[in-house]
């Protein structure tokens, strides 16, 4: 079950970077972000007040959000630091990048993942699950070849910098939440996080971009902003529940969540008009031919 969640969460989080790219395009980052852990706390409020108010409605569900002691919201914040961070270098780039350069680059944040499961957590692959892995190491060579076409240098462009600072800081999110999930409730994690989320984002907002809003890119509200949202708070909250499977490996959850790549190649071709399709393609089918041994790999 926990693949088939996996895969399924990959869909939405497809759909988030495709809105997420909407989003950012022409606008400005940190009001984006702040209104995107605004509206994806605002999603999961009522799960919480519901099980505050009258829990036998949600009890014994998945959308039961249980309380949780002071050390278990220590970890929270924690937690919320980590994907903060990755998300403002993450957006940044997005912003500044094709979706065709960045959905791949964060396809390979699960190689990052593997290492650390291996290390940490004593996850083993078998011999599918391994071409499966190097099949996305090759995909990102040839990525890099394309880029150097659209005049995106991977050593000196500092967006692309970004894009790998978000990718290792959302590996290191993903072990975490192996961790969180084995212990605390995935809905309270999720609903605290993004709460925590939401404070330091309008911290971030009236500190460091309000007073120099008339200086930068100026905000303008787009629909899709409200779709990152909700996209993502969907993919989040099958990803956790798959994570509470004691048989996950966060190896190949990981690996799988970022075939999402497929549903926003799609989307830069059909919303954002991208170019050099050829060589990209490839990476791509590199890449699904990964998930295709990796989903043999745990049959």
């Amino acid at each position: 079950m926990w693949l088939g969640l996996a895969f399924l969460s990959a869909f939405f989080l497809g759909c988030y970077d495709i809105n997420k790219k909407m989003s950012v395009h022409n606008n400005a980052v940190i009001p984006v972000l702040f209104l995107n852990t605004f509206f994806c706390t605002l999603f999961l409020l009522p799960l919480y007040l519901l099980s505050r108010l009258d829990s036998s409605l949600v009890e014994n569900t998945i959308f039961f959000v249980p309380t949780v002691d002071f050390e278990a919201h220590l970890y929270i914040i924690l937690k919320s630091l980590i994907v903060l961070s990755s998300w403002i270098f993450g957006y940044f780039a997005v912003k500044h990048l094709p979706l065709t350069i960045t959905g791949p680059i964060n396809a390979t944040r699960p190689v990052m993942t593997l290492v650390g499961a291996l290390l940490i957590f004593g996850e083993r692959l078998n011999f599918y699950q391994w071409i499966g892995v190097l099949l996305t190491i090759v995909s990102f060579f040839l990525l890099s070849a394309t880029g150097k076409k659209e005049g995106i240098n991977f050593r000196q462009n500092k967006w692309i910098f970004f894009i790998f600072i978000a990718a290792i800081l959302g590996a290191a999110s993903g072990l975490y939440d192996k961790y969180l999930m084995q212990r605390i409730s995935s809905t309270s994690v999720q609903f605290w996080y993004n709460l925590y989320q939401c404070i330091m984002m309008f911290v971030i907002l009236i500190i460091l971009w309000y007073p120099k809003r008339k200086n930068t890119t100026a905000f303008s509200w787009k629909w899709s902003i409200i779709l990152v949202s909700l996209f993502l708070t969907i993919a989040d909250f099958v990803y956790f529940y798959a994570l509470t499977d004691p048989d996950a490996m966060i190896s190949i959850v990981s690996m799988v969540r970022r075939s999402s790549v497929v549903v926003s190649f799609i989307g830069g071709i059909f919303f954002f008009h991208e170019k050099n399709l050829k060589g990209k393609a490839i990476d791509l089918i590199l890449i699904i031919i990964g998930m295709f041994f990796l989903y043999l790999g745990t049959k």
